[in-house]
Order: structure tokens, then C-alpha cells, then sequence
């Protein structure tokens, strides 16, 4: 059995529409950390979020991330957070490979703009906040086993390169 494919990044960085690009092109199943946690909860991550609160959802993600590292051969993508807990990173990377979707600011401020769906951008200067947590990820983001310029708005790319890095991983 292959290794998982973790993908992580800032929002906005291509994690969903890579991973349902990979999820086509190798038939493997594929888990959202944030579907995972709004199909448990029963209500979308930015009603979570309001309440009972980030804190509550960081909970949640971790019960997730728990459940999702004993997975093999399976396609994850993770919740723009996933790295703020430094057990979470280690645990992925026992049975998977991380890759890191990277993109600039700018680049995410164009492609999440206006989205109500994204509750730590909804905020009264979004360019500001994103580049605020660009600083304070990206470091974080950075200990992937890969990383991968995201910044193309065709991701094929970015798939073909995770399928020949994974086309020489065995779990």
C-alpha cells in the first residue's frame, strides 16, 4: 500500500481542488480534515468557529488528525491550521508524505477574496490578515517533506509533481 498524500498550506493554496484532481487521477479515497469535522459537528467551520470558538475547532481537528494518520494510502487535505499543534506534522508523515502547496499572498488575497466560507479572513482588512498568518505559518508550513509552488492557477502541475514523488513511496 502506498503512503498517504497529505497536502497542506495556507487557505486559499489549491489544497481541495489538488486533492480532488489526485483523488481522480489514482482512484485513491480521499479525506477533507474540515468536511470531516463540519460533517461531525453538523454545521459549517465558520459557525464553529463563532461558536463555541477556535479553540473548541482545534479540538476537533486534532480528534480528526488522529483518525486520519492511521490511514495508508489515502488522500488528505488538511485544514489551513493543521500546523499549529507540532504534533500534528509528525503524525502525518509516519504513514504519508506532506507536501506543501505554496503561494503568496497575493495570490490567496485573489483566489479567497469575498468568501464568507473563510472565517479568519473575515475580517475588516483581509490582505493584512493573510499576510499576518503567511508570517506566522509559513515557517510551520516549511517542515513538509515537499514543497510545491501552488501559484499557477492550473493545477496539473502540482498533481503530476506529487504523483511522481509518490510513485517511488511505499508505506
Amino acid at each position: 500500500m502506498i503512503k498517504n498524500i497529505v497536502l497542506i498550506g495556507l487557505m486559499g493554496s489549491g489544497k481541495s481542488m489538488v486533492a480532488k484532481a489526485l483523488e481522480a487521477r489514482l482512484g485513491l479515497p480521499r479525506f477533507s480534515t474540515d468536511a470531516m469535522i463540519e460533517a461531525k459537528e453538523g454545521r459549517p467551520v465558520r459557525d464553529i468557529f463563532k461558536d463555541p470558538g477556535e479553540a473548541y475547532f482545534r479540538q476537533a481537528e486534532h480528534a480528526v488528525i488522529l483518525e486520519l494518520a492511521r490511514k495508508k494510502g489515502a488522500i488528505i487535505d488538511c485544514g489551513g491550521g493543521i500546523v499549529l499543534d507540532p504534533g500534528h506534522l509528525p503524525l502525518l508523515k509516519e504513514n504519508g508524505v506532506v507536501f506543501h502547496l505554496k503561494t503568496s499572498p497575493e495570490v490567496i488575497y485573489n483566489r479567497i477574496k469575498g468568501d464568507p466560507a473563510r472565517p479568519l479572513v473575515n475580517v475588516p482588512d483581509p490582505r493584512e490578515r493573510i499576510a499576518q498568518l503567511f508570517k506566522e505559518r509559513m515557517s510551520l508550513y516549511d517542515q513538509a517533506d515537499v514543497i510545491l509552488d501552488a501559484s499557477d492557477p492550473s493545477i496539473e502541475g502540482v498533481v503530476a509533481r506529487i504523483i511522481e514523488r509518490m510513485s517511488h513511496e511505499r508505506a
